[in-house]
């Protein structure tokens, strides 16, 4: 994963890093303060700012010394003292040395000094200050310069000079302190991304973008040890996973990159991908999880479908060879934990997501056509409970999202825990009369089935539609139970609290018990229709009764309460075709 992730970012190099900055300070050429700019899309809510390719970093152990800053760019509370207290003597160290280091810059970049100069007049900060308040810039919001509508940052007059910097300051301190500690710190060692034999990294540079799925705002580490109990060979925190400094830096800059720019976040969990060979967005299966090509039904599955006949073909050869990189990632107590790891080829994948569509394809409850390709999110919703989307993606445990993740991907099974919070979200459901059928959460409950049916080489007997050859019991029983549902509705309209509103969970429970029961009092209801009607019910009844034999169930499982789900919503939706066509 690191190799791969490394050879993403060749271009990557130590001291170098990518940035989102968010606000201006602008001067012109002779330092005289003009406004605080945003960046970005500036006045939109979430504006992150805008991206700077190569901004200086100093390494975390040099910053960590105190009284240290970044060089270019930093915190509008280092760079203007832009705090409650801009007295604050650790702070002021921070700002003197932003200002120091815009003077040794000057060698190579002169119109630095007039920026310096301004930082370090009282009266320039002063008027800063309160153009950032006017702003409602954040003191730990990114700042950077611009200078005559340049941004100093754009410029590679300072790359150079800088690198010698970096080296002075970071790598030889670096090399310094290991020295110090432990001659067995700068033995040398096979690097696990490059294989190649270097002197390892001791601390990790930190992965970015991860504080909304339990990461730092500051960032976490991918790798790193700092107990005795992870330590191994006397060896110093990272070097026990031994990481060029190179290979660190590139691995960071490639995962920051696809955390920015190709993530998605899943309840508590970022999901990131990415092909060997580059892909368009509208050929990207893992972008139709989260964005079915088409509004209208089985769109995902055509485009699976075409896309396979076309790598099959050899119009698109391209695409036959590729494969795709899949991670799972959130933040826990500083570091980064990767709660998945997939790759494979891309055909394969192709396959996985046009299956993954077609296995949740059910009928829609309006009749006479296929419901809307689901996405992910959608999929995952369904089987918690809560008052809103984000209540719902706050009730959904991470390591049940990596997994249906996986199983989305992969083309595994769906677990049968799935298949309980969707089962208790249904029985839920069904009891308020307010409440229609989630075409997701029903889709879910039949995939459950159609997959289990593939692992274990058995025929499948779950359809779009309802299936009067299925051999369950408990699914007609199901189907049974619409059929006195809608028995009622038509015999005596609608009486409040109707016969699945008082009976459907004992029903889904214990059939043999409740049906028969309910059945003998639906003599009553088709007394009151009219002869025509109330032998069409007869007739479905008795079909029913025929699907089932003598075998019905005594008590379900949740397999078995499930089926009786799909049941009734299968048949309740068949009830409406019937309706549809005699109104025609």
């Amino acid at each position: 994963m690191l190799e791969l992730l490394a050879k993403l970012a060749t271009g990557a190099e130590p001291g170098f890093a990518e940035k989102q900055i968010r606000w201006a300070l602008s001067f012109d050429g002779n330092g005289r303060f003009l406004d605080v700019l945003e960046l970005g899309d500036a006045g939109t809510k979430g504006n992150r700012g805008q991206t700077f390719s190569r901004c200086p970093e100093f390494i975390r152990q040099y910053k960590q010394a105190g009284g240290k800053s970044e060089f270019l760019w930093d915190t509008a509370e280092i760079v203007a003292r832009y705090a409650e207290n801009p007295d604050d003597e650790d702070l002021g160290k921070k700002h003197d040395h932003f200002v120091q280091l815009l003077r040794g810059a000057a060698a190579v970049m002169p119109e630095l000094t007039p920026i310096a100069n301004a930082l370090n007049d009282d009266d320039v900060l002063t008027q800063i200050r309160k153009r950032l308040e006017e702003k409602r810039v954040r003191p730990n919001d990114k700042v950077t310069l611009l200078i005559d509508d340049e941004y100093p940052l754009a410029s590679p007059a300072w790359h150079d000079w800088w690198r010698e910097q970096y080296r002075r300051l970071c790598t030889g301190r670096q090399a310094d302190k290991a020295e110090k500690r432990s001659k067995r710190a700068k033995r040398k060692m096979v690097c696990l991304v490059s294989g190649e034999i270097v002197e390892p990294l001791e601390t990790h540079p930190k992965i970015e973008g991860l504080a909304g799925v339990g990461g730092q705002p500051s960032g976490d580490v991918l790798v790193g040890m700092d107990k005795d109990a992870f330590t191994s060979y006397f060896l110093q925190q990272s070097a026990n996973a031994a990481v060029a400094q190179e290979a660190a830096y590139r691995y960071r800059a490639a995962l920051n990159e696809l955390i920015r720019n190709n993530s998605r976040k899943l309840a508590g969990a970022l999901v990131v991908h990415w092909f060997k060979s580059t892909v368009r967005k509208e050929d990207d299966p893992l972008d139709w999880l989260d964005n079915p090509p088409g509004a209208e039904e089985s769109m995902a599955r055509k485009a699976a479908s075409d896309l396979l006949d076309s790598i099959a073909s050899g119009k698109r050869a391209d695409l036959g060879d590729n494969r795709y990189y899949a991670l799972v990632l959130s933040g826990a107590a500083g570091r980064v934990m990767v709660r998945d790891w997939m790759e494979g080829q891309f055909e394969e994948l192709a396959r996985n997501i046009g299956n993954w569509f077609e296995d949740l394809s059910v009928v829609h409850r309006d009749a006479g056509r296929l419901a809307p390709d689901p996405t992910f999110q959608t999929i995952l919703r369904s089987t918690v409970f809560g008052r809103n989307p984000k209540e719902k993606d706050d009730n959904l445990p991470p390591p049940f999202v990596a997994k249906m993740w996986r199983v989305a991907v992969r083309g595994e099974p769906i677990p049968q825990a799935a298949l309980a919070m969707a089962l208790a979200r249904f029985k839920a459901d069904i009891l308020d009369k307010d409440k229609t059928f989630d075409h997701a959460r029903m889709g879910l409950m039949k995939a459950y089935f159609v997959r289990k049916a593939r692992k274990e080489g058995k025929e499948n007997h779950m359809r779009q539609e309802y299936n009067w050859q299925h051999p369950s019991p408990a699914y007609h029983c199901g189907g049974t139970m619409a059929v006195l549902a809608k028995l009622q509705q038509a015999a005596l309209g609608d009486v409040g609290a109707g016969v699945v509103q008082r009976y459907y969970a004992a029903a889904s429970a214990t059939p043999a018990l409740v049906l028969g029961r309910i059945i003998r009092t639906a003599q009553y209801h088709l007394n009151k229709l009219e002869p025509g009607l109330a032998h069409w019910y007869e007739e479905k009844l008795g079909q029913l009764a025929l699907a089932i034999g003598d075998n019905y169930p005594q008590t379900l499982t949740v397999e078995g309460q499930s089926l009786f789900a799909l049941g009734y919503y299968q048949m309740w939706v068949e009830l409406r075709t019937k309706k549809s066509e005699e109104n025609k």
